[in-house]
């Protein structure tokens, strides 16, 4: 990935976040606009610009953010979630840079948008 993102910036610490989660491999934290009452972003430290763009390298990276998805849910004292990953603008990637949403706290619905 070549164009600098809002979360990259983050990852470098430029821009402030509410983190709930870091370790070598992701940072986690709330979304500034959320869509429920939990609504937290995961975002891999390695630059990613979406799961397409994914090697096969990645495939420990890409099974941590999952199992890092469901602590944090559990953490959050969430039963039931909705974990997201938007592929392209058409299915809703507003930033590009890999990321999970990780959606809970109240009734979702289906099909989402």
């Amino acid at each position: 990935m070549t164009q600098e993102t809002v979360f990259s910036q983050i990852i470098k610490g430029e821009i402030p976040c509410d983190e709930v989660y870091s370790d070598e491999q992701c940072l986690a934290f709330r979304d500034i606009q959320p869509q429920a009452p939990v609504h937290i972003l995961i975002i891999p430290r390695k630059p990613l610009k979406s799961i397409k763009d994914a090697e096969v390298e990645d495939k420990e990276m890409l099974g941590h953010l999952l199992l890092v998805s469901a602590q944090i849910a559990q953490q959050e004292g969430l039963k039931d979630w909705r974990t997201i990953i938007n592929t392209g603008s058409e299915a809703g990637q507003t930033v590009f840079h890999l990321h999970i949403h990780v959606i809970g706290g109240r009734k979702l619905t289906w099909p989402p948008g």
